[in-house]
């Protein structure tokens, strides 16, 4: 039999449950964008750990919530198809908050779920040790889980424990990938994210949730350095105004804060060429969906 295991492992919850910067914390490389935002994992996104006895491979997943738009409905079917075909679930929960409706709606999908599911308890560095135990025991008593594991992604507590729990039950098998990948996004999508991330950061209300970004132009130029051309997408005139900033400061803002991450990246010098464009309702529209990359197959 190999030795080595190898397997998928999708990551389930609501939003802001904090499973991106789980991921982020288990691989050990920032590959899934993170924010205080709802919704702000729009895709269904790959990453990948390789240790000397193991790969798995993890789904970061959009948050569960009611879609309002085709954008949302996108986004509810690709964490829907992502309980299936896969080898484990890890169920992310909020300890600081009690179970509700979306925890409740989650429970529900799993019922139809044909492997392991592990429980995650994230956050518990946010309340105090005494109230841990109460929670899993809500979260037990209404589903069979193969493993309970608390945790905090900010402190990487006990995240050691929940690679160990989610090997425990990984297949024997090759290595999917080869050991120097880490997720199967390509650049130019890394750092579309990267900039809606930074814009994400400094906006509120609406404009967060109407912004898309494309990379029009990523060109390596002759002394080594990367040009990237990128437009920032959003759905009203005033929203544009509102991203732009007074001056442009805003924009330039998100420029200077993207291009760190780029260049930490791409181990080159970045020139980031911000753009902002309207698109009414582009949320709605299926044509422009499928242009910012929101394909089924995702």
């Amino acid at each position: 039999m190999n030795a080595n295991k190898s397997g998928f492992v999708t990551m389930i919850g609501r939003p802001n449950v904090g499973k991106s910067t789980l991921i982020n914390a288990l691989i050990g490389q920032k590959i899934a964008i993170i924010s205080d935002k709802p919704q702000t994992t729009r895709s269904r996104i790959l990453c990948i750990l390789t240790e000397e006895d193991a790969q798995i491979i993890f789904l970061d997943t959009p948050g569960v919530h009611k879609p309002h738009h085709k954008l949302g409905a996108y986004m509810a079917r690709a964490t829907e198809s992502a309980l299936h075909g896969v080898d484990v679930v890890v169920f992310v929960v909020d300890a600081t908050e009690k179970m509700g409706a979306g925890e409740q709606y989650i429970l529900k999908q799993l019922a139809d779920v044909h492997v392991p599911v592990l429980l995650a308890v994230n956050k518990i560095d946010r309340i105090a040790r005494a109230a841990v135990l109460p929670i899993i025991a809500s979260y037990t008593s209404a589903y069979d889980f193969a493993g309970v594991v608390p945790i905090s992604a900010r402190d990487n507590l006990n995240l050691e424990g929940l690679r160990e729990e989610i090997k425990k039950h990984l297949p024997h098998g090759p290595r999917y990938y080869p050991e120097d990948m880490v997720t199967d996004q390509p650049e130019r999508r890394i750092i579309a994210e990267l900039i809606r991330e930074k814009a994400l950061e400094l906006t509120r209300d609406e404009i967060p949730h109407a912004i898309a970004v494309d990379i029009e132009e990523m060109t390596t130029r002759p002394k080594g350095d990367v040009y990237i051309r990128a437009v920032l997408y959003v759905e009203r005139t005033s929203q544009k105004g509102i991203l732009i900033g007074a001056g442009g400061r805003l924009l330039r803002t998100i420029g200077a804060r993207a291009r760190a991450d780029a260049e930490m990246l791409l181990e080159a010098k970045v020139f980031l060429d911000l753009w902002v464009k309207t698109r009414k309702d582009w949320r709605e529209s299926a044509n422009a969906l499928r242009e910012f990359g929101f394909r089924e197959e995702d």
